[in-house]
């Protein structure tokens, strides 16, 4: 399986507003870039042990219910449509207004227990997108770091571009959200046509 449809998932995931990238960009634009940093390396490694933890649950599942993989590939493909449609529907996102006033390494840490984005994200990357490619331990571990540095990027980014991210957004939000969208319906379509290959008889 190509890992093209996987960096185009996880990238489209990890850009697209969410708490993480909407409290990076705000506090960033008040306060300045270095007073996030504590707040990103929380996010970082509350991050990576979600995906470590969402690796070893799909291998469990790849293991003992391998039935199980099939269903996992549809729901991860409906996730994935669905969070498109929503994503081109979205409203606006508030970011000048956040509803909290801390911005530590552990608040960073345990909001990603409560960020059903980040849950999903790991669950639906390793199941649909990991698991096809290897189920080694290594292999497991590559793709944790990879899908959490690439979530950390589009953190940095947010906090980096800061108020010029956010005029972009605002002025540009509409066809953004629809090119995001697209993006993510393509990676979808890609897991279903890979399907599809695997279950016909070799010539």
């Amino acid at each position: 399986m190509n890992i093209i449809p996987l960096l185009t998932y996880a990238i489209v995931a990890s850009f697209t507003p969410g708490p993480n990238n909407i409290i990076a960009m705000t506090h960033a634009r008040n306060e300045g870039f270095k007073k996030i940093l504590p707040f990103i390396a929380g996010v970082a490694a509350g991050c990576l042990l979600i995906m470590f933890l969402s690796s070893y649950f799909n291998l469990i599942l790849h293991q003992y219910i391998p039935r199980i993989k099939p269903v996992l590939n549809i729901l991860g493909c409906v996730y994935m449509i669905y969070l498109a449609i929503k994503i081109m529907r979205s409203k606006p996102a508030n970011a000048k207004d956040p509803k909290v006033n801390r911005f530590t390494f552990l608040f960073g840490f345990t909001l990603q227990f409560i960020n059903p984005k980040v849950i999903l994200y790991g669950l639906t990357a390793i199941s649909v997108f990991v698991m096809p490619l290897g189920d080694s331990h290594v292999h497991m571990i590559v793709f944790s770091l990879l899908l959490t540095i690439i979530g950390i990027s589009a953190n940095m980014t947010w906090g980096l571009c800061g108020m010029l991210f956010q005029s972009f957004l605002l002025k540009y939000e509409r066809p953004f959200n629809i090119l995001m969208g697209v993006l993510l319906i393509y990676s979808a379509l890609s897991i279903l046509k890979y399907m599809q290959e695997k279950k016909r008889p070799p010539i």
